[in-house]
């Protein structure tokens, strides 16, 4: 069971660096909400939720702690990189917060306890499972935003380089397709 959660949560993660392939600087940081959701901030942000939920909370903090954002930071400064953060250190930050991650999930039982200090109290008691089971919905969250993005950026979209899974890539299927669904959303105006 533990080698099922990993891989799930192995290919969210590697869903999530895979939409950085081949954009510029610019693209990867800029914002493409409202709220400022952008493709190297999902990865600092998610690079914080492995180094903690798999970290602290088992007693196993990450070495690499003073690198991320601290209680004192301004908010949603996990979100987006600075001018001094690089895409490498970003990458490299969340493959070590990861290999920590796995260290743990390798070293420690499924129903091994820990204890979520930033969750309410009545709830802040996890066991390995429920910690692996919450990241893999939130990487995978994560993934789902920066798959909306990338293609708002580029028009890349899929699971993984190499598997869009996508029925085609036929541009003037998809134009059809989108504009029968603009249509037919008309109709509710």
């Amino acid at each position: 069971m533990k080698a099922d959660l990993q891989r799930y949560l192995k290919a969210g993660r590697d869903a999530i660096l895979w939409k950085l392939e081949g954009l510029s600087e610019y693209d990867i940081r800029r914002p493409m909400t409202p709220t400022g959701t952008n493709l190297l901030g999902l990865v600092k942000h998610l690079a914080a939720m492995e180094a903690g939920y798999f970290g602290d909370t088992f007693g196993r903090p990450f070495p690499g702690q003073d690198e991320l954002p601290d209680g004192d930071a301004d908010r949603n400064a996990d979100m987006w990189a600075t001018a001094d953060e690089s895409r490498e250190h970003i990458i490299g930050l969340y493959h070590r917060a990861c290999a920590h991650a796995d260290a743990t999930i390798e070293a420690l039982d499924l129903d091994a306890l820990g204890r979520v200090e930033w969750w309410p109290e009545g709830r802040d008691e996890v066991t390995l499972h429920r910690i692996l089971v919450h990241m893999i919905a939130e990487t995978h969250r994560h993934a789902g935003q920066a798959d909306i993005v990338r293609e708002t950026i580029d028009g890349a979209v899929g699971m993984q380089n190499g598997n869009d899974n996508m029925p085609t890539d036929d541009q003037r299927y998809w134009a059809d397709y989108r504009e029968r669904l603009e249509d037919t959303a008309q109709q509710f105006r």
